[in-house]
């Protein structure tokens, strides 16, 4: 497999705050590739979306990434975005790597037409006039499937729907042809219908242009259908990693087998419950001590999973479990 186009290795992004610190992403570890979707999956409070504004530096207060590497390969160069002055990240943000937010109504302003926000990015990074960036505005709108590209250019984010809004945020991350598309769950506040439209317009756009995305979701099914690689995350760590197959074949971590078992499917009895993990999330100023998983784990091992944390087994398929260290 060709290098990755970019490499996350120890990443740690705390926010302190008068209660203490939050360790939102707390040491993890993947690469991303060009024309592969990585899937980063977990139930919400994982460090899933903390982990993609590290990569973009958009933190916020009084969150800061601490320690790790963000290595960005461009041509023969290889940049570790954590070094850069403001000034060149911003170059970076939009130009190399773009983000599409969960919920556009909340992204959007709507004191502006939507053409005046793609073109804004566009002549920001690409240096064109104005006639030229609404052209281009145009196109993108056409791109990515919004209906009337020319009228559409000039509504505002209100006037349009959900399906809609969230194609032209698609578009505005694509003004500048990134090499990296982040997608925070895209999907998630859509009908099914629209949802599988918006699904199918990232893989023909990552078929043409050769995309690298990486796939923010808690939908395990989400996941079967967009994903090559896979990063199951859990209080900020990546609990387990692997090919799409080897994670929905062979799931390790107790956690993914969990995760699994949830998801209804044709083959289920009528009527029947679903399987659940017992729990939830621990609150971040009270985290359990050895595996973070373990008041919630049917198969924690008493005396070493609640004492320990148990190290990273693996190198390409990684999985962060005593099961797997005894069986190693």
């Amino acid at each position: 497999m060709a290098e990755p186009i970019l490499s996350v290795r120890g990443l740690y992004t705390q926010f302190a705050g008068p209660e203490g610190v939050v360790r939102a992403v707390d040491g993890v570890d993947f690469d991303v590739f060009e024309g592969r979707t990585l899937g980063v999956v977990g139930e919400s409070g994982c460090g899933k979306s903390v982990a993609a504004r590290s990569i973009l530096g958009i933190v916020e207060k009084p969150g800061r990434v601490v320690a790790g590497q963000i290595l960005l390969r461009t041509g023969n160069e290889t940049i570790d975005l954590l070094t850069l002055p403001p000034e060149k990240m911003r170059d970076i943000r939009g130009g190399k790597i773009s983000l599409v937010f969960q919920e556009p109504m909340a992204s959007f302003s709507q004191y502006y037409t939507v053409g005046n926000q793609i073109t804004e990015a566009i002549r920001l990074h690409m240096h064109l006039d104005g006639a030229a960036a609404r052209a281009r505005a145009i196109e993108l709108l056409d791109m990515v499937g919004v209906p009337q590209p020319r009228r559409r250019v000039d509504e505002y984010p209100f006037q349009l729907s959900g399906g809609l809004r969230q194609r032209v945020m698609i578009a505005m991350a694509l003004a500048c042809d990134p090499r990296v598309l982040i997608a925070d769950e895209p999907t998630t506040a859509l009908d099914v219908t629209t949802q599988a439209q918006i699904l199918d317009l990232l893989r023909e756009l990552q078929a043409k242009r050769g995309l690298a995305i990486i796939l923010i979701t808690h939908d395990m099914g989400v996941i079967a259908e967009m994903a090559h690689d896979v990063v199951v995350m859990y209080l900020g760590r990546a609990a387990e990693s692997g090919t799409v197959k080897e994670i929905f074949s062979a799931p390790r971590h107790p956690y993914t087998r969990a995760l699994l078992r949830s998801i209804p499917t044709v083959l289920a009895k009528p009527r029947t419950r679903l399987p659940t993990i017992v729990g939830s999330i621990p609150h971040p100023f009270n985290r359990p001590g050895g595996c973070p998983y373990h008041p919630r784990c049917s198969e924690m091992i008493a005396g070493v999973c609640e004492s320990a944390e148990p190290p990273p087994v693996g190198d390409r398929r990684q999985v962060r479990c005593f099961l797997e260290s005894a069986a190693a």
